[in-house]
């Protein structure tokens, strides 16, 4: 028994659901499941009240103030095991001098150590000394033949202070060996901890070797001063406590995805929290620097803590309630694109297919059912003008009418749908920079750690300094050329700081060097001050420092350093640019591209380097400042060369500067997030609606001229389908109807002329 049409159409519906893979359903359905997650992520990540009591910001402030620390003291402890080293050798190279002068001329070069001393190995006999004296007792000279004998080593003194043993030989032909000791403490070279900041140096075991920024008992006046003291004594041993624990994970398992550029474990602690004030400490371990590359001092097992008390925000940012509107706006504007896809694209098409099919099976006895506008609109009505043909009809002369609105409109209609509402996310909704509050703990790290790097950079010059003068006072009067251009090749082996090392006679001639091609002026002695920069214009600035050789006439050992040695040491992360700049105000180095002996940029930042430039007092003080221009929020500071040495004859400051919409603040967290929400349902609408008119527009407007070109008589061309989809499928009903053209068209009668009416009587 026959089916009835009605169970025939259900049948091939059902047939055609199951056929079709792709098309286009799977661009309508991602992009309603995309909107609908992100209509979720909106809710739960603006819905949420935003109530950081201790901002993001400043824990991670904290932990980078931390790894400041730790880079000063592991960079001191190498610098200092490395200088003795090298300084030993310089004098093994030579002529044998005895103990005192040994010291001495260590003390008039360095002053880095706490007490010095030369030992015989042979006997353990105390040959000399100088400064505090050098705990020996903690040195068994027989020992001193083992692997790795003559590394540091830690020692604690009878009062419970710390002190850093370092070793190296003193070696010379016919010379008993001399063991030349020196003695550090393990306080922090340069570190600027501002007001209410503590820092300590931890060892494995938790136990503070060193600390600073804690008033001694003695310092006090007051109960409630001593009691503050007790307490912050307390909370900072407890941090110390938990940090030891923390830094024995690995670098890799101990970050967080995407946090980078300190290569030691690092990380923030929360504390007790005392009249609105809570704790917060930094840790970090101390690391070498480059990842998996020890030294000398993270083979000590020493971490750095610091602590601060930040003052509690007990505001909240916002609630709930613009997270569900977003959300739910959302939710309207995808339901209204998906619905005029569903109703002007999707179901069109599948009309279509039935249609198409049903004409291929010959049933031909109603008229197609077209669509009322697009590109769907002239296929179905090409299948009716094919319909009537194929019934015997002659084919219409009248050209194809097209309507105004077509498929890519539609699209461009729900882009602008989903547009509407990601416009306003992207540039108009919760903009931080008016209203945003950035702690001034945050201005106040900003100025101390730039504090800090300037004394790094400053006493990374006079180090280097240093190593010019010791090497000028080994050479002496006697060495020749060839000896000469040995001592610097080693020393700019041994350090990366310099591009080339020469010796200079009184007449600027160069008679030795090593590296790179020097840059001093043949013919011209150098002059200025013991560092100087050599030029004043050009691709790069040419700093060089120098050290006169005694007994040879004028003589120097001229050493040009690398400039990026000098960019290397800015490159800290949450600084922002850093730049360094003359007494001029032009930029000599910085940690990002810049071009050399430019003026720097902004009133705002020349202003704030030459206010800080005042001496107030004694002396001049770092500052810092937060400013709004053009509606963005900097955060600027600027630190002069303050301390002592060579390089200060120099006169540069470090400024650093940084937008506000870089740290972690609620209200800029709250504006990235409703920014990204917006960029997010943007790629959503572009990919999706982009899948859709790859897939199905574009073979639908192709097809919309094959099947008119065939209702208008072009029998030749064939119809290939691009995509087993629903276009696919009409395209292949098309063919079949061409194929079945030609065969109705001989079954037709051939056309009769008419007859007159004389041929009919």
């Amino acid at each position: 028994m026959a089916a009835s049409p009605v169970k025939r159409r259900h049948k091939v519906r059902r047939r055609a659901d199951m056929s079709l893979l792709g098309g286009i359903r799977p661009p309508i359905a991602v992009l309603s499941a995309l909107l609908l997650a992100l209509a979720g992520i909106t809710a739960l990540g603006l819905g949420r009240t935003v109530q950081d009591r201790v901002p993001e910001a400043v824990l991670t402030s904290q932990q980078q103030f931390a790894e400041d620390g730790a880079i000063a003291l592991r960079a001191s402890i190498d610098e200092s095991f490395t200088d003795l080293g090298r300084t030993a050798g310089l004098f093994n190279a030579a002529d044998p001098v005895s103990p005192d002068a040994v010291l001495d001329k260590i003390s008039s070069v360095y002053q880095k150590w706490t007490g010095t001393a030369v030992v015989e190995i042979s006997s353990g006999k105390l040959l000399a000394a100088r400064g505090e004296n050098v705990p020996l007792t903690a040195i068994n000279t027989s020992e001193l033949s083992g692997k790795d004998a003559l590394g540091p080593r830690m020692v604690r003194l009878a009062n419970g202070e710390t002190r850093l043993l370092s070793f190296a030989l003193l070696s010379w032909p016919g010379t008993p060996q001399q063991l030349l000791v020196a003695s550090s403490n393990l306080r922090f070279p340069g570190i600027s901890l501002g007001q209410f900041r503590s820092i300590a140096v931890i060892d494995a075991d938790a136990a503070i070797l060193s600390s600073d920024g804690i008033p001694q008992p003695e310092q006090l006046l007051t109960d409630t001063q001593r009691a503050d003291a007790k307490r912050a004594d307390k909370q900072l041993k407890s941090f110390a406590k938990t940090a030891s624990i923390k830094v024995r994970k690995h670098p890799l398992s101990a970050k967080e995805p995407g946090s980078g550029g300190f290569p030691g474990v690092s990380g923030s602690l929360l504390g007790s929290v005392h009249t609105g004030d809570r704790n917060v400490a930094g840790y970090a371990s101390l690391a070498g620097p480059q990842p998996g590359e020890p030294t000398i001092a993270t083979g000590l097992g020493l971490s750095v803590v610091s602590m601060v008390p930040v003052a509690e925000n007990p505001t909240a940012v916002a609630g709930p309630l613009f997270g569900l509107i977003a959300a739910g706006a959302l939710v309207l504007v995808g339901a209204l694109a998906v619905a005029l896809l569903l109703g002007t694209v999707q179901r069109p098409l599948i009309r279509l297919f039935l249609e198409s099919r049903r004409l291929t099976r010959g049933d031909l006895t109603r008229p197609v059912s077209a669509p009322s506008y697009g590109e769907a609109a002239r296929i179905g009505r090409s299948l009716e003008r094919l319909r009537r043909q194929l019934l015997g009809e002659p084919r219409s002369t009248e050209p194809p009418r097209r309507g105004r609105v077509g498929t890519r409109g539609l699209l461009v209609v729900c882009g602008v749908l989903v547009l509407a509402w990601c416009a306003p996310m992207l540039l108009l909704l919760n903009r931080a920079d008016a209203t945003a509050v950035v702690p001034q703990q945050l201005v106040n790290d900003q100025r101390e750690r730039t504090d800090t790097l300037t004394d790094r950079v400053r006493r990374a010059l006079n180090e280097g300094q240093a190593d010019l003068l010791s090497v000028a006072t080994l050479i002496g009067a006697d060495t020749s050329p060839a000896d000469m251009r040995t001592v610097l090749e080693r020393t700019r082996l041994e350090h990366d700081r310099y591009q080339s090392l020469y010796v200079v006679d009184a007449t600027g001639k160069v008679v030795a060097h090593a590296g790179d091609t020097p840059h001093q002026p043949v013919g011209k002695a150098a002059d200025g001050g013991p560092i100087q920069v050599l030029n004043d214009s050009g691709k790069k600035p040419v700093i060089a420092g120098e050290a006169g050789i005694p007994g040879r006439d004028g003589a120097t050992v001229v050493g040009e350093f690398r400039i990026e040695f000098i960019n290397g040491l800015l490159k800290r992360p949450g600084l922002g640019q850093v730049s360094i700049v003359d007494e001029k105000q032009r930029i000599i180095g910085g940690n990002t591209g810049y071009r050399a002996f430019q003026e720097l940029p902004g009133e705002r930042l020349r202003t704030l380097v030459a206010g800080t430039n005042q001496k107030t007092g004694v002396s001049m003080h770092p500052s810092g400042i937060l400013y709004r221009d053009g509606g963005k929020v900097q955060i600027a500071a600027a630190a002069p060369f303050v301390g002592g040495g060579a390089a200060k004859s120099l006169g540069w400051t470090v400024v650093s500067r940084q937008p506000a919409s870089s740290l972690a603040i609620p209200e800029y967290r709250r504006q990235n997030l409703t920014v990204l929400a917006g960029l997010l349902g943007m790629a959503a609408a572009i990919a999706c609606l982009g899948w859709l008119h790859i897939v199905v527009v574009r073979p639908l407007r192709a097809l919309a001229d094959q099947a008119e070109a065939l209702a208008g008589g072009d029998r030749r061309t064939v119809l290939y389908p691009r995509h087993h989809d629903e276009v696919g499928a009409v395209t292949r009903s098309l063919e079949l109807v061409r194929q079945q053209l030609p065969a109705q068209q001989k079954r037709e009668p051939a056309p009769t002329a008419p007859t007159t009416y004389a041929e009919r009587t």
